[in-house]
């Protein structure tokens, strides 16, 4: 019985296991984040992927949490992406500062990028200056940092600040072609700064260098910016011929056509010959509507003041249908700006309530998993219980069983015993009717088939049952004998108005018999039982409130 048993704790073992096991530990929460930190930098999108797995509100120590929002904020800036959500860069950048240069580099270049984000470009530009003027930091660490401040400053039209970034960023990069976009930025510096002779000086370096590495695409456009820069020094003529050759090279139909016949048309303009530079910007603008069709609005905001100064010089007005198509464009510009970012704060949105969603289905499932473990140790718990009560009443049962087989042996000898003994010595005739008296109480307690049928074997040693459980004759004999000829004096006085079942139950009441006990000697019902009380209450005048016990004895002793 007890091996079968067995299972049960085992099982109740396990599901504690699997309750705990639904809660990650930091050490396994730390071992995501190390991995994703180790693939971050050269494959950003595996890495988000890995931190899409881990849920933040979970993360209870610092440096988790710290590590969770840096490695996704840093992850967003690398690959690209909408760094809206990222609000809790701040917090790791804090907490690594002074504790960790690399994580306190990247996350301080994340942490600008999300300036950047979220429209406060100054903070993000004064973020950079501080980071990139840290003292012993490695070029490893340095050079994307310099790279991300001088792109910045190129975007915002930054010269006289972006020019010493762009020339430590060329002298740290090792790379030929970061060298060469380290020089770009440069020759950008220059010109946003008025040094126009320095950028020109650069882009011919450049096209040299472009043209020794056959980089077609990239000297087209080194050699345009070099045209403009020859129109920026006043050098119309000379600007014309590079426009020349690069029509002569890449033929008149190239992707650039309508800028070339812009720049046509600002040499004409310079030197005064309007009509000419009319004409051009006309050819300008006809390449431009076929050649970006809906998105030549950039183009078009340059185009709108030449054609307003065109005007000017022909008419000596000024149109204001010029002014409002240059304001146009600059304001759809913005627009477009302005629902790029929309767009990307939706997208951020949007991965948000994906992720929400996510984990309202992963909580979801946890308390359904919860819920069925709860259910599952309810159910085994009672089950537990119900086997151990089983186990107790069979051991009770058996514990009964051998006392009352004890007790009919011991019943079978007691005859021999009485009548061994002297007449006036009725201490042994007293003790066999105990014996017999607890026989009965005992199967009225547990009144199991096995117990009835030895009751009824043992009762008929000595007379006919009757069909009943016991012999009546012997135990109104026993009754008689230990309790003073009770059932004598109540048959006497009451016998012609109790029936034979209520003397039954007043017999058995005298000897101590539950309700629940008489009703199985007498073979009754427990309700059929309290009627019959009351009916015995009516027929021997028993008062309400007074025990019919205490009612007998009384009698008995008046």
């Amino acid at each position: 019985m007890i091996r079968r048993g067995l299972h049960i704790p085992i099982v109740i073992g396990l599901l504690v296991l699997l309750l705990m096991s639904c809660s990650r530990s930091a050490a396994e929460y730390s071992k995501d984040l190390d991995n994703a930190d180790r693939v971050i930098s050269f494959n950003p999108d595996s890495a988000l992927t890995i931190l899409e797995g881990i849920e933040p509100s979970e993360l209870k120590v610092d440096s988790l949490r710290a590590k969770y929002h840096y490695l996704k904020a840093y992850g967003h800036m690398v690959g690209n992406r909408s760094m809206i959500s990222d609000s809790l860069i701040p917090f790791a950048h804090s907490y690594y500062r002074g504790k960790n240069k690399v994580n306190d580099i990247r996350s301080g270049a994340a942490y600008a990028w999300y300036k950047f984000w979220v429209g406060d470009t100054p903070g993000a530009l004064a973020m950079l200056d501080s980071l990139t003027a840290l003292p012993n930091v490695p070029d490893s660490l340095m050079i994307p940092t310099l790279r991300s401040r001088a792109l910045l400053g190129a975007s915002e039209y930054q010269g006289r600040q972006l020019i010493p970034i762009a020339k430590r960023l060329y002298e740290l990069e090792t790379d030929s072609i970061r060298k060469i976009e380290a020089q770009y930025l440069l020759l950008t510096g220059y010109e946003y700064a008025g040094e126009t002779d320095s950028a020109l000086y650069l882009t011919d370096q450049l096209i040299s260098y472009a043209r020794d590495h056959a980089w077609g695409e990239k000297q087209f456009q080194f050699e345009l910016e070099r045209a403009q820069l020859l129109t920026e020094l006043g050098m119309n003529a000379e600007s014309n011929q590079a426009v020349n050759e690069i029509f002569r090279k890449a033929g008149p139909d190239n992707g650039a056509a309508d800028y070339l016949h812009f720049q046509y048309a600002m040499n004409a303009l310079n030197t005064g010959d309007v009509n000419r530079a009319a004409h051009h910007l006309a050819i300008a603008d006809s390449i431009a509507s076929k050649l970006r069709r809906d998105d030549d609005a950039y183009f078009r905001s340059y185009s709108n003041l030449l054609h307003a100064m065109i005007d000017f010089k022909q008419t000596g007005r000024i149109k204001l249908t010029h002014i409002n198509g240059l304001n146009n464009r600059q304001k759809e510009r913005y627009n477009r700006m302005e629902a790029s970012q929309w767009e990307s704060e939706r997208g951020a949105l949007t991965q948000e309530s994906r992720a929400l969603a996510l984990k309202a289905e992963s909580e979801h499932k946890t308390v359904i998993i919860l819920l069925i473990s709860l259910v599952t140790l309810i159910v085994l718990g009672s089950a537990t219980w119900i086997v151990l009560r089983r186990r107790q009443h069979e051991r009770e049962n058996e514990e009964r069983i051998e006392a009352l087989q004890k007790m009919v042996e011991e019943y079978r000898s007691a005859p021999t015993v009485v009548a061994a003994t002297a007449p006036d010595d009725s201490s042994a005739l007293r003790s066999a009717m105990l014996r017999q008296l607890g026989i009965i109480k005992m199967v009225a307690e547990t009144p199991t088939e096995q117990n009835r049928e030895m009751l009824r074997k043992i009762s008929s040693l000595d007379g006919e049952t009757n069909g009943e459980l016991v012999d009546w004759k012997n135990v109104f004999e026993i009754i008689d004998n230990l309790y003073s000829g009770f059932y004598k004096k109540l048959h006497t006085k009451y016998g012609d108005v109790l029936t034979p079942k209520e003397e039954q139950i007043i017999v058995l009441m005298m000897a101590g018999f539950s309700t629940k006990e008489i009703s199985v000697i007498t073979c009754q019902t427990a309700s059929t039982i309290y009627v019959r009380k009351s009916s015995i209450r009516k027929k021997l005048g028993v008062p309400e409130k007074e025990d019919i016990m205490v009612f007998l004895r009384n009698m008995e002793e008046s």
